[in-house]
């Protein structure tokens, strides 16, 4: 069974920074891809930036310039580097991985809470 277990959130002050970090544990392929989401109160989930095994990226526009994803494939870890935080980045962060085979398999992580507050 493959299970995500997110960490690194907490509450930080506006320009601030965090790091999270997602290890994957359980029988992945090479070749797949790890996204971080993230879910504020009331709001629905937003796509946050995605990271595939080659090495590919994508932001968001909203984090574009101010967050850095990037993975350790000896380890099966995605880490979200977040600076420059606005209270608007307040939410649970959570991160999946996928992959192809006949469908699209995907897990997800429980997530881990972001706050940003003076």
């Amino acid at each position: 069974q493959v299970q995500l277990v997110e960490s690194g959130g907490g509450l930080v002050q506006p320009g601030g920074s965090l790091r999270l970090s997602c290890a994957v544990s359980g029988n992945t392929p090479i070749f797949n891809s790890m996204d971080w989401y993230r879910q504020a109160p009331g709001k629905s989930r937003e796509w946050v930036a995605t990271i595939t095994s080659g090495g590919s990226i994508s932001y968001a526009d909203s984090v574009k310039g101010r967050f850095t994803i990037s993975r350790d494939n000896a380890k099966n870890t995605v880490y979200l580097q977040m600076n420059s935080l606005k209270p608007d980045d307040t939410a649970v962060y959570l991160c999946r991985v996928y992959w192809f085979s006949s469908r699209v398999v995907e897990y997800w992580g429980q997530g881990t809470q972001v706050t940003v507050s003076s």
